[in-house]
């Protein structure tokens, strides 16, 4: 039997939403107060479950609340989505009828639900991110300290460089206290680092971007990261298998991974060479 499921299409400020089946729809402010006003009513028409698409951010706050609230959520591929709604039929896009299309697409794929993160997790993605932004920063004002001969403007941008240098090591400590504290995050953090030339902090990047890493098997890993070869075959023909799709961003962090103990390994090294003459 179906799962009664509620299709939310989130924006900035709106979320929008539809139930299948029935057809009931609404509007709700993406905002706590929005969001409690939907558990509410998700609860009064019966949905079991939530579905919405990752949307630059906006849907975090949704996602977690709603589990908070006692309403279960998945989260699925917005790409994948908008190719269901054109096999669909459904060549026009607004709010309402992306949200009716969420719901219909979570129904015939049967969706699970998309456990919520742990606080740790949270945490440490939060100081990934703000790390990632301070070394842009620190970068850019060596940027420009290089670009000018100014000393008033060169003990400026050395001042402002001392506290971006300051910021970069606590969120360092930070990170590497987090994870210390993480049995596996702790081992997974140990694997990596024992390659040569990887470090703590793309290891960490790593480890906040894919979380299901050493949970999940490696072929479900690997299509999670979009490095699962796809099949490509007809009849008696055996196409290339290409890798697309995924997160692109441990994927490029994989690759990074990847380029770096080949220059490294000799034997990982020869392995690279032999897959790039296949």
């Amino acid at each position: 039997m179906n799962k009664t499921i509620c299709g939310v299409d989130v924006s900035k400020d709106w979320l929008d939403t539809h139930v299948v089946p029935g057809g009931a729809a609404g509007r709700f402010r993406n905002d706590a107060a929005g969001i409690a006003e939907l558990a509410a009513w998700c609860q009064a028409n019966g949905v079991e479950l939530v579905v919405m698409e990752a949307s630059g951010g906006y849907e975090r706050l949704p996602f977690l609340l709603l589990w908070e609230l006692g309403v279960a959520c998945g989260m699925v591929n917005a790409r994948s989505v908008r190719r269901f709604a054109e096999a669909m039929g459904f060549l026009e896009k607004t709010d309402r009828i992306d949200a009716a299309v969420i719901a219909r697409y979570g129904e015939v794929k049967r969706l699970q639900p998309t456990q919520p993160p742990s606080a740790a997790q949270q945490r440490l993605k939060a100081l990934v991110a703000r790390l990632s932004q301070v070394t842009g920063d620190l970068t850019v004002q060596k940027q420009r300290k290089s670009a000018t001969t100014d000393a008033e403007t060169i003990a400026s941008l050395d001042e402002v460089i001392i506290v971006f240098k300051r910021q970069s090591r606590r969120l360092e400590r930070e990170i590497a206290s987090l994870i210390d504290d993480d049995p596996q995050w702790a081992c997974l953090d140990q694997a990596f680092r024992s390659l040569k030339g990887v470090a703590s902090r793309t290891v960490a990047r790593l480890m906040a971007e894919l979380p299901e890493i050493g949970v999940l098997s490696n072929k479900a890993i690997a299509k999670l990261a979009g490095l699962a070869p796809i099949a490509n075959d007809s009849g008696k023909r055996s196409g290339r298998r290409p890798v697309r799709g995924g997160r692109a961003g441990p994927r490029s962090i994989l690759f990074l991974i990847a380029r770096i103990v080949a220059r490294y390994d000799p034997h990982l090294g020869a392995f690279h060479q032999r897959l790039q003459a296949a």
